[in-house]
């Protein structure tokens, strides 16, 4: 059985909580999109935990959690995530958390594209968290951006990223924002993917053969 929780609303509906309550009769547990938004905020063991990209099954022991290919995924964000949560005393090993090698990545500068086109909207502006989410998908869209998958080969990701900054860097220069270096960019990324690559896989099998077997997915929407 497959259960989706999403929002109609602007956020803030309570969906955290209700996850969590379905992810003590669910066995798999999903981040099928979004980003490193605002996130859910679960209480669990008498502790608050607050979860951005990390699904809220992560919490619970015997679930296996999955963040999608529909994702755009901050590696540097997801890794200070996880390392607060075990911080808190949560386990997250590759058994416990994968992550889909086709999730677009959300690179440092597109957080600084997030703040440009809010500058360039002015009275307009939509009031975005500036995280970088609607460039990545922005990217995806337009067929530039750049897959976990990419960071496997790193002299090609490193190609790909000069590439990418070059533009963004020519965007940015226009508002006076801080322009980026290349090789700054691809490092930061490539120390977080250091940490996230035991945890990398081709998701979509994973998840069909636990469709088959019947098992139950949560999918938790952003």
């Amino acid at each position: 059985m497959n259960t989706i929780v999403t929002g109609l609303q602007w956020g803030d509906e309570g969906k955290g909580k209700v996850v969590d309550y379905l992810t003590e009769s669910a066995d798999v547990v999903v981040r099928g999109q979004g980003g490193n938004n605002a996130g859910h905020t679960v209480i669990a063991h008498g502790k608050k935990y607050v979860l951005h990209l990390l699904p809220s099954g992560i919490l619970w022991d015997g679930k296996l959690n999955v963040i999608g290919n529909g994702v755009v995924l901050d590696p540097v964000g997801l890794v200070a995530e996880i390392e607060r949560v075990e911080g808190q005393g949560v386990s997250i090993t590759p058994d416990k958390l994968l992550i889909s090698d086709r999730s677009h990545i959300v690179l440092p500068l597109h957080k600084e594209l997030d703040a440009a086109r809010e500058a360039a909207l002015g009275d307009r502006k939509i009031g975005t968290t500036k995280r970088g989410i609607g460039p990545a998908y922005a990217d995806k869209i337009n067929r530039c951006g750049l897959r976990v998958a990419d960071l496997l080969d790193e002299p090609y990701f490193r190609e790909m990223v000069a590439h990418r900054t070059a533009d963004a860097n020519e965007v940015l220069g226009k508002f006076g924002l801080p322009t980026f270096n290349p090789d700054e960019q691809a490092e930061e990324v490539l120390a977080a993917f250091a940490r996230l690559r035991p945890h990398v896989t081709n998701t979509i099998p994973v998840l069909h053969k636990a469709w088959k077997e019947g098992k139950v997915i949560l999918f938790e929407g952003a």
